[in-house]
Order: C-alpha cells, then structure tokens, then sequence
C-alpha cells in the first residue's frame, strides 16, 4: 500500500493574514483568492494541465484550524487509500485525531506526528 502520495496543500497562520496575503500577491505573484489561498494547478512539461492541485493558504494567528497543534502550519498530504492508512497508523500506534470526513472535496483524516504537529490526510475524488 502506497502511503503518502504528494502534498495537496500547506496552510499557515500570519499576524497579520490580510497584509502577509498583499505580499505574497504583490511581489510573488500569487493569485490570492477571497479565502486567503490559492490553488496551484498540476502540469506537465509541457505546461498543460493534469490531474491535481496543492492548496497554498495564509489564515489567522487565531484560527484554531491546526488544533490541538499550536504549531503555525499544516500540511496536508495526498492519499491514495485514506481508510487503509488510518487503520494501518492506528495498529501502530499514532495519535489518529478524528474519524474520517468526507465531503465534495474527498476523504480527510488527522494524525498528530511526535512533535505535536497536526498532519492533514487527504483522500482526492477520483481524477484529481
């Protein structure tokens, strides 16, 4: 069983989210989109499009979005089959937070790591 396949997103918390977003538009380019984020569209050598995008995201020092973590971060990795990767982490050992959570935008699951870091498992809907 493949575990991690790729990363599907990095999310992070600022001082101050809406000047930290300004920057990063203004001097990297980044299309900052209304909910302090952007996706970064998967392509080929070519420079077309494939099947797949990573999430990057500034939020609130406040959000509480990582918890239990008080780390600043998340980062959300790719899954082929999050139901056998969290039964497989469960029997050994980790600190699997919640149940599965399925919605239009696939299967998610948290593990804490042993720095207390919470880790995002994403499961895409096929052909993403």
């Amino acid at each position: 069983m493949k575990r991690v396949t790729g990363i599907g997103g990095i999310f992070f918390k600022a001082k101050d989210a809406s000047a930290l977003q300004a920057w990063y538009k203004r001097h990297l380019g980044i299309d900052i989109q209304s909910w302090g984020g952007t996706g970064f569209t998967w392509t080929d050598a070519e420079g077309k499009p494939v099947a797949g995008t990573t999430v990057w995201s500034i939020g609130p020092l406040e959000s509480d979005h990582f918890a239990p973590s008080t780390a600043p971060f998340m980062v959300n990795y790719r899954v082929e089959d999050l139901h056998a990767l969290v039964k497989v982490l469960k029997e050994e050992g980790c600190d699997v937070l919640e149940k599965i959570d399925e919605s239009e935008y696939g299967k998610f699951a948290w593990v804490m790591d042993p720095e207390g870091n919470k880790v995002e498992l994403w499961q895409p809907p096929h052909g993403q």
